[in-house]
């Protein structure tokens, strides 16, 4: 699964947004980027709350309209409680035709720290 991961992310499909502090890894995401979709594979969090301010970094993608569709994958009430939304099949399948239309890998992802401070107060 990682070299598999290594590979695709190589190719500009697999992304992980990562929270460090004090140069450690404290917690993140990972996924596919499809077009404007971005897949949530899984996140991890190695002090409270880093993982949700790495879903909050793509959260804001999707309010820049950099995403249009962001898919959790699993119901819970954790991300239910973030603000995600259970959908029908029919809508989300309709989301996919329109994000994934564009099916161009994303290494354009911003590739720098972003500061806590700009993704809570933008």
């Amino acid at each position: 699964m990682m070299e598999a991961y290594e590979d695709i992310h190589q190719n500009g499909w697999a992304h992980s947004i990562e929270v460090w502090q004090s140069g450690e890894l404290t917690g993140g995401l990972y996924g596919l980027a499809i077009g404007k979709a971005f897949f949530g594979e899984s996140m991890f969090s190695l002090s409270s709350n880093a993982s949700k301010i790495a879903l909050l970094y793509v959260a804001n993608r999707l309010n820049d309209g950099d995403i249009e569709l962001l898919d959790c994958q699993v119901e819970s009430a954790h991300l239910i409680n973030l603000g995600a939304r259970v959908i029908p099949r029919s809508s989300y399948v309709r989301s996919l035709d329109t994000a994934c239309a564009t099916a161009q890998s994303t290494e354009n992802w911003p590739d720098v720290p972003l500061p806590c401070s700009k993704l809570l107060f933008d």
